[in-house]
């Protein structure tokens, strides 16, 4: 033991420190719990009982030893290193490094200007919940109870009663929804739009989206006619995508208009010419309008006798890619920023 004791000695003594990482060795070999010394002090009860309490001393001497160059040579590094010299090859005249600032999201910037627009023309923005009920969602809107809308294909339920639908919840499917809220709770005349985001229960595809983005507007007043609504439409047009832009509108069926139509102008990729865009026609749809059915009024409370109104829909990301000449929905939520970066110094 006493042989092994001054080997160890030395050892400490010897051990080079002149680097952090060679003083974490000195560490780990000597004063650490899995260290040298501390397997001698396992081996000190084998000690014969006389020799114990001398052997005890010179390795608690030896233990000291090892500790305080330990401690000694960490105040050294650590004090070395605080008073380093900065590096003086590095120019502190040097501009910094660029920080790249983020940009808008082209459905923010569309959104925005045709929040613009429409407020050139009186109409305000209303927002209403993305979770809805059955009544404010279809029934007031003149689903009826087995409209193809309602089924789990088209429709996300947060919560369904299948013997009692007006007490089902759904992520709303449109936001006709805003609608209905604005009519209930203001009087005529009312002019709003409600911007914001939908939910259906479809395959993804670069034509299509489970989660996309609507704008919707309606006006109620005494004496407002299907001419009222065409030159609102013209109006945003050629406010969005500029003077030379043709319109048409194409009779169709809405549950909640009477009469209804579908929404197209000139296709502007091919300018009306016939491309694979517009399937040779000559024409892209951009949404939806109608004047409101007289029912969908007296749901909201509001006589059809004395009012009648208009109201339209368009799909933002429909907008966007039309402006933009984008052909896949899905870069829209791939946060690709190769993408992203196309739309950089873009005022909205």
């Amino acid at each position: 033991m006493q042989e092994t004791i001054t080997q160890l000695r030395a050892a400490i003594e010897a051990h080079d420190l002149s680097t952090p990482e060679q003083l974490e060795q000195f560490r780990l070999a000597f004063t650490g719990r899995k260290g040298q010394l501390a397997d001698l002090f396992e081996q000190l009860k084998t000690v014969p009982q006389d020799q114990r309490r001398a052997v005890g001393q010179e390795l608690n001497q030896l233990k000291q030893l090892a500790q305080d160059r330990f401690a000694q040579r960490q105040q050294e590094l650590e004090a070395a290193r605080e008073n380093a010299p900065q590096n003086p090859d590095f120019d502190y005249t040097l501009p910094a490094v660029p920080r790249a600032l983020g940009t808008r999201h082209p459905l923010s910037l569309v959104r925005e200007e045709m929040v613009r627009i429409f407020a050139r023309i009186g109409f305000n923005v209303a927002e209403g919940p993305e979770i809805e009920d059955d009544w404010h969602n279809f029934t007031a809107l003149n689903f009826p109870e087995n409209h193809p809308a309602r089924d789990m294909q088209d429709t996300f339920f947060v919560r369904r009663n299948p013997a009692e639908p007006r007490e089902d919840f759904l992520l709303r499917t449109h936001t006709s929804t805003v609608q209905v809220r604005v009519m209930e709770c203001q009087a005529p005349p009312i002019r709003s739009i409600m911007p914001g985001r939908v939910y259906r229960n479809e395959a993804i595809s670069a034509r299509a989206h489970m989660m996309f983005h609507q704008v919707e507007g309606i006006f109620i007043d005494e004496g407002v006619s299907f001419a009222d609504l065409k030159q609102t439409v013209y109006y945003f047009v050629q406010e969005m995508f500029g003077a030379d832009i043709n319109i048409r509108f194409r009779p169709s069926f809405f549950p909640f208009t009477e009469p209804s139509a579908e929404i197209d102008i000139t296709c502007l990729i091919c300018k009306g010419t016939g491309c694979n865009i517009c399937k040779g026609s000559g024409w892209v749809e951009i949404g939806g309008c109608g004047m409101v059915d007289p029912a969908v009024l007296q749901h909201s409370g509001i006589d059809p006798e004395i009012y009648s109104g208009y109201a339209w829909g368009m799909g933002i990301e429909r907008i966007t890619m039309l402006k933009y000449q984008i052909k896949d929905l899905r870069l829209f939520t791939e946060n690709d920023l190769r993408f992203l970066h196309q739309f950089e110094g873009i005022i909205s």
